[in-house]
């Protein structure tokens, strides 16, 4: 029997090297995963102090979870479960990274929940603005102060998933429209609101997938992280005359 690789469990095999790769660690889709199983690979990750972030983990599987992992934390609504790992002070994101999560509705918080646990878990700060919909045109100038200096958008909708376009049209910076399965019969359990965000007539808003608010955090994290390394980066080189 070959061994195992550091990482590799006999269900899993983990790419610990990610972080080094692609800036930050591998993160656990939790459905489809026995309680052993998630358990196996969080004891992996923590033995190589790597902090965890699984999505879509039941409540169910959390309670067991917690047993095992008396320190870990689970976002009912978010439905993550997480571990953290106090890092090197050299492996921290810069500071000022700034993300904004907006979401149209309530009944959109969960989506917009898990995207705000992937940007805590990134070290990106991130301010939340909450049931800004179309349908109240009023409610989301009252808070673009909030909007200024950040380094992307998140905007959760679903029903007819035109926020995204309306926040494109105030923000410099990118916007990651996150379409739920939010709506009445003719959505499509998210469709309609995903086509009418691919076809934003704002230059700035590109789409993920529906309800995947972990890719809509990541991307926007991504963003904020790099555009603060390259700017710090920039300040540090020497000056060429």
């Amino acid at each position: 029997m070959e061994p195992m690789n550091p990482g590799q469990t006999h269900s899993v095999n983990l790419d610990l090297d990610r972080a080094r790769r692609c800036g930050f660690p591998e993160v656990v889709y939790g459905e489809g995963k026995t309680v052993t199983t998630l358990a196996d690979i969080f004891r992996h990750l923590l033995k190589d102090r790597i902090s965890v972030l699984a999505t879509r983990v039941s409540i169910e599987k959390a309670h067991q979870l917690l047993e095992r992992f008396p320190d870990g934390t689970y976002n009912e609504q978010a439905r993550t479960f997480r571990i953290r790992v106090k890092a090197d002070t050299a492996d921290q994101p810069p500071e000022e990274c700034r993300v904004a999560v907006i979401s149209a509705g309530t009944s959109d918080l969960p989506v917009a929940e898990e995207a705000r646990e992937t940007l805590d878990w990134m070290g990106v700060d991130v301010t939340m603005i909450h049931d800004v919909g179309v349908a109240g045109p009023h409610r989301l100038p009252a808070h673009l102060d909030k909007l200024r200096d950040v380094n992307a958008v998140v905007v959760v909708a679903g029903m007819e998933g035109a926020l995204p376009s309306v926040v494109g049209g105030y923000v410099d910076c990118p916007v990651i429209a996150v379409p739920t399965s939010v709506g009445y019969g003719a959505n499509f359990g998210g469709i309609s609101a995903l086509l009418s965000m691919l076809n934003s007539c704002a230059a700035n808003v590109t789409v993920v997938n529906i309800d995947a608010g972990f890719k809509g955090g990541y991307v926007a994290g991504l963003i904020a992280t790099q555009a603060r390394r390259r700017k710090d980066d920039s300040r540090t080189k020497p000056r060429v005359d």
